[in-house]
């Protein structure tokens, strides 16, 4: 049974060979062209697909068939992959069970318009909650990890988990992110906050905070209304690892994975104070 696997040991695996899909992703950046775009609706960001994505879910997906042929797997891009008809699932799976999850470009629109802010993320899940996360940023040369009840931890690409470091951020600057379709939110944080609203404020020559700002202190709190487990849901747990307060959209504790549709939360909030949760989630409520 998976659950015979360390999550520390699964990282540290797969850490090479997230060294060298990081150093593929950073070399062909700026040779890239975007393919066919995902049916994302009238969101540009999710729509935005490259050979990078596909690559380097390739590349993992061979990792993990050749050395832990037992885990279940879900790509982003599994519907176009070769591999996924070889693993036991792409499903959460039994109590003790885990579920590799993969984001191979968080941020791909950020990627083909040059911006370094782009990550690569790997997860690892129970039915009921993450057990460990690793976000790779390959144009920044360092990496964030976190396992439960850990802590959250950064180092450089070179560095092993061991010689990573707790992280520690000071001075962040007071910027709210909120995600695609949250923009109605802006008026009523603004006069509080400085208010981004990526839905309308994107741009492809100024680089914008994607959700990993809140490791970088470009970032105090977001809200995003679906939480999807390959990416900002397990951004979120990173968050709450680093002591931010992560809940729904309604206030209450995120539910157990195992009771969320299309790998997906309903939608979070993330903050790094008491007081910004609060104002983040009256809100969410004055709109509910």
């Amino acid at each position: 049974m998976s659950s015979q696997l360390d999550p520390c040991q699964i990282l540290q695996t797969l850490l090479p060979h997230l060294r060298v899909a990081a150093g593929y992703a950073q070399q062909i950046q700026n040779k890239i062209i975007s393919l066919p775009a995902k049916d994302a609706g009238d969101n540009f960001l999710s729509a935005a697909l490259t050979d990078a994505d596909l690559s380097i879910q390739t590349m993992i997906e061979v990792a993990l068939l050749g050395t832990f042929p037992e885990l279940a797997f879900y790509g982003e891009e599994y519907q176009q992959s070769r591999n996924t008809k070889y693993f036991v699932a792409t499903e959460l799976g039994k109590e003790n069970d885990y579920l590799i999850t993969l984001d191979p470009i968080d941020g791909t629109k950020y990627y083909l318009d040059g911006f370094d802010n782009y990550q690569i993320i790997l997860s690892i899940l129970n039915p009921k909650q993450y057990e460990a996360v690793i976000a790779i940023s390959p144009a920044q040369n360092c990496y964030y990890y976190a396992l439960k009840n850990k802590g959250i931890y950064q180092g450089k690409l070179e560095q092993d988990l061991n010689d990573c470091k707790p992280l520690n951020i000071t001075n962040p600057r007071p910027n709210i992110l909120l995600g695609w379709g949250m923009a109605h939110l802006k008026p009523v944080l603004k006069n509080k906050y400085r208010v981004i609203d990526i839905e309308n404020s994107y741009s492809s020559s100024q680089q914008f905070p994607n959700y990993n700002g809140i490791f970088t202190g470009d970032l105090i709190g977001w809200i995003t209304k679906r939480g999807k487990f390959i990416d900002s849901a397990a951004l979120a747990f990173m968050a709450q690892e680093n002591g931010c307060i992560v809940t729904g959209l309604n206030g209450l504790p995120l539910p157990p994975l195992h009771t969320c549709k299309n790998h997906s939360y309903e939608g979070a909030i993330v903050a790094n104070s008491s007081e910004l949760h609060q104002d983040l989630l009256a809100a969410c409520q004055k709109f509910a």
